[in-house]
């Protein structure tokens, strides 16, 4: 059966159609190696980490198999859900008979500890089970359920099995019984429940489940709270101070955030209003306009792990957790759908470019480039202490990644009754299927990101001319002057964010040029940390200094603002990326050993320096050094 990110087959509010991600087959050397080394190494990797601290364990404690003490956190079980739902999309994509049983042996365990009723959360078995649903602001039970419905929906749609979804249709009817208009009004202190509900509604066609959704949702911002969250900070951090269709900001904890908006958009997709769309997209511009970095990272504060103020950006300080870009990510590619009834000439690409954008630069770097290491926070400045781990005690980005990169496939396109999106690329075959039940099959080529060239060949279109086969193809928003040719025959290219073709005929091939230029890139002038810096980007990659690459510390370097950055492709560098090459000063800060003020700035020394910039997801790779993303210039 078809294993799409979300099924919009049946949803009111879209024609799009996410293309499953078994259909996508990728043979790049950027992204293909990395889903590699996911479902090779990091996978069981992480199966290892949730045996070996207990939280396999915690469900053979709740079904009685073990005297153990629960270990780790109230919320330990989201960690192997996720995981679990990271090796369904592998399965997908790549059927691993070994791998598979394995997961069948989680399962076996997770099903085994749920209760009659349907309960289910290792932490509140035996002692504490008069204290389930007394505390939704902290204790994460929600959270946790939303985890295994989501599991569990992709388990069922890659295998055609029901082990676990019967279990999470349980679950998620027990908390119906509690949280249902018959029931006590209840939101979760941090958001997730209500995307997993609603993908569960599209499943097993049962409204219900997004109804109550819906209901959580719009129970946010009450007197008193349904979460009861102790001051007003408490409400800010939980997305909890006022209505969620009256909120105009992103705020608090930014994946609670981030995910909660993912929420809200899978409820207008499927019971639009007004209210609602005027919500999510002043949430999205003031995100995008004024609370983001420059990679596309979320969340500026280590307090809370939150959002900061407009402008608030600091970069050695950046908090930019993993799982908020993944949420970003989440959340732009289902507006991206929602948003995709626009006509031919109002059609945007804003969302699939910050996809794009943030997968690159703020979810790559999460990861190194082993796929055994994880970045929980990811700084845009560092001393060279900041380092990857094999894993945390609260590991809720590792498993994470690990899902983001085993259902990439399926953001590569979408379709609607009249086209093809094509939102990514990279080398691969796919065979998408139309709304109209025939297939259209595309073979990407390209040396992207690194190469702005990308032909499209259409393999096999349907034999009569069809609507449904048209295509949209993205022009990312740093291409500006992209050329298309059909056929070698060069297209008008209208200044907009795609190119529509219509009727592709097999045989056809179509050539995309991007410019790739290197981008001098400056902040709005609030952001003070970034005065007087640049950031550089080529294509869709943003690139930092680091110590492994120069002969001083690069904090003393600096820059002339009409310096040359010239792109080099190294094959033998960080599993081969293109770099950029130029020259700085040196500071001379000799006089400045004991010194911290004075009324003269730094001299430079006599030496000009060479200079290599290495793309970001990439930094922390080597012997620990000085990173920067912003550069100093003069």
């Amino acid at each position: 059966m078809p294993t799409p990110i979300s099924d919009y087959t049946h949803s009111a509010n879209t024609k799009a159609r996410a293309v499953p991600v078994e259909a996508v087959r990728l043979e790049d050397s950027f992204w293909e190696p990395r889903c590699k080394i996911n479902r090779t190494v990091t996978l069981a990797a992480q199966l290892e980490h949730c045996e070996n601290t207990g939280r396999i364990d915690n469900f053979r404690r709740a079904s009685g198999k073990k005297d153990v003490p629960f270990q780790g956190l109230v919320f330990n079980d989201s960690d192997v859900y996720k995981v679990m739902e990271a090796i369904a999309f592998s399965l997908a994509t790549h059927p691993d008979t070994e791998l598979e049983a394995r997961l069948d042996g989680v399962i076996q365990e997770v099903a085994d500890a749920q209760c009659e009723n349907g309960y289910l959360n290792t932490y509140f078995m035996f002692e504490r089970e008069k204290e389930r649903w007394t505390n939704l602001r902290d204790q994460h039970e929600l959270y946790c359920a939303g985890h295994l419905i989501q599991a569990a929906v992709i388990h069922f749609r890659a295998t055609g099995k029901r082990t676990l979804l019967d279990v999470a249709i349980k679950l998620a009817d027990h908390i119906y019984s509690v949280f249902g208009p018959e029931g006590q009004e209840g939101a979760c202190g941090h958001p997730e429940i209500e995307m997993a509900l609603i993908e569960l509604s599209r499943t097993v066609n049962d409204p219900k489940y997004t109804a109550l959704a819906r209901r959580m949702i719009d129970l946010r911002g009450k007197t008193p709270s349904v979460i009861d969250g102790h001051n007003q900070f408490d409400h800010r951090y939980m997305q909890d101070h006022e209505p969620y269709d009256a909120l105009c900001e992103v705020t608090g904890h930014a994946v609670r955030m981030l995910y909660l908006a993912c929420g809200a958009t899978d409820a207008g997709i499927e019971k639009d209003d007004g209210s609602l769309v005027s919500a999510i997209m002043h949430q999205w511009e003031n995100f995008a306009g004024r609370r983001m970095y420059v990679t596309g990272g979320a969340g500026s504060r280590y307090e809370g792990e939150a959002f900061g103020k407009d402008y608030e950006l600091p970069n050695d300080r950046a908090y930019t957790e993993t799982c908020a870009a993944i949420a970003s990510v989440m959340w732009n590619w289902r507006l991206q759908n929602y948003f995709a009834e626009m006509g031919e000439e109002e059609q945007t690409n804003q969302f699939a470019d910050l996809m794009e954008h943030t997968l690159y630069n703020a979810v790559l770097p999460g990861l190194s480039l082993d796929g055994e290491q994880y970045f929980y926070q990811n700084p845009l400045a560092d001393d060279g202490t900041h380092r990857r781990q094999e894993w945390f005690g609260c590991a809720c980005c590792p498993p994470n990644v690990a899902r983001t990169l085993a259902m990439l496939p399926g953001y590569f396109y979408s379709t609607m009754p009249d086209a093809v999106f094509v939102h990514l690329y990279a080398t691969g075959t796919s065979t998408i299927p139309l709304q109209n039940g025939e297939t259209l099959t595309l073979k990407q080529r390209t040396d992207y990101p690194w190469s702005g060239e990308v032909e499209i060949e259409v393999l096999d279109a349907p034999v009569e001319k069809t609507e449904a086969s048209n295509l949209y193809l993205r022009i990312p928003y740093w291409a500006k002057g992209a050329r298309v040719f059909r056929n070698e025959r060069e297209e008008i290219v209208p200044d907009l964010s795609h190119f529509y073709l219509q009727s592709p005929k097999t045989g056809d091939k179509i050539r995309l040029s991007f410019p790739m230029k290197v981008r001098k890139l400056t902040s709005h002038p609030y952001v003070t940390s970034n005065r007087g810096q640049i950031a550089l980007q080529r294509g869709p990659i943003i690139y930092c200094l680091e110590n492994a690459d120069s002969t001083v510390d690069v904090r003393k370097l600096v820059f002339s603002s009409d310096a040359e950055w010239t792109p080099e492709h190294r094959a033998d560098l960080l599993g081969g990326v293109t770099v950029l090459k130029s020259e700085a000063q040196v500071q001379n800060l000799e006089e400045w050993q004991m010194q911290l003020y004075g009324e003269d700035p730094p001299l430079f020394t006599s030496e000009t320096v060479s200079v290599t910039a290495i793309p970001y997801y990439a930094w922390a790779n080597r012997k620990p050094g000085a990173m920067r993303v912003w550069i100093p210039v003069l």
